[in-house]
């Protein structure tokens, strides 16, 4: 088990080669074992500038909080 933790918003290329948005969510059971759940956004963007862009203004997102694929 990792003890990194994940970063809240992960940026990754779909088939179409846009960018999405995947919030990750983290919490821990009653062990400490970390339990993740993630949700895409609907939105696309052209470019990872454009998508940090969205989440830092829209979703509250700091530097740091980002993860790509």
């Amino acid at each position: 088990m990792s003890k990194k933790p994940i970063a809240p918003f992960l940026i990754a290329k779909d088939e179409e080669g846009q960018f999405r948005i995947t919030i990750r969510n983290t919490r821990f059971n009653s062990q400490n074992y970390p339990i993740v759940t993630a949700s895409l956004q609907p939105e696309s963007f052209k470019t990872v500038v454009a998508a940090r862009a969205h989440a830092k203004l829209q979703l509250g997102a700091e530097a740091g909080q980002f993860a790509s694929k």
